[in-house]
């Protein structure tokens, strides 16, 4: 299990994980809006598309602007991108509820079109880090099954699409 932080840490592995990385070993891209959200699954230099549920815009009654819609999730299969799920966005929210349900159907949409999923911590501090267990659960109460949850806690950088002859 690994998981993915935003300092510099010398704690060395610890909290039950066999690799802790930095956002420099991933090409990282934070969401924020529709747009940045198609450009970060629209390259495929991007690994990881993270917080693409911090929309500002609200809810409609009955969906959620989660950040990602089919056009998206279509890209992130093409160009083999990763949607990450951050327990420190969830942790310094505002509106924990409106996160959290928003990471559900995102949670839902991956599963829909086979997108691969991360869970981390992605702490900007060593407050904000947790456990492998903790970030198992979180990714339980996400709605992932076991093995999912599994797959994004094992979260590997992908392999170039294409192939060298010798």
């Amino acid at each position: 299990m690994i998981d993915i932080i935003n300092f510099q840490w010398s704690g060395g592995k610890g909290l039950g994980f066999k690799k802790i990385n930095n956002f420099s070993d991933f090409k990282i891209v934070k969401g924020g809006s529709i747009s940045r959200n198609m450009e970060a699954v629209n390259s495929r230099k991007t690994d990881i598309l993270i917080m693409a549920e911090n929309i500002p815009s609200n809810d409609k009654t009955h969906h959620r602007n989660s950040g990602l819609n089919h056009l998206i999730c279509k890209l992130a299969k093409e160009n083999n991108v990763a949607i990450g799920f951050s327990f420190s966005n969830l942790l310094n929210s505002t509106n924990i509820s409106r996160v959290l349900g928003r990471m559900k159907q995102n949670v839902r949409l991956c599963r829909k079109y086979k997108i691969r999923m991360m869970i981390g911590s992605f702490a900007e501090n060593e407050f904000e880090m947790r456990t492998a267990k903790d970030l198992m659960a979180f990714g339980r109460v996400l709605g992932m099954t076991g093995s999912e949850v599994k797959k994004a806690m094992n979260f590997e950088k992908k392999k170039p699409s294409f192939l060298v002859l010798a």
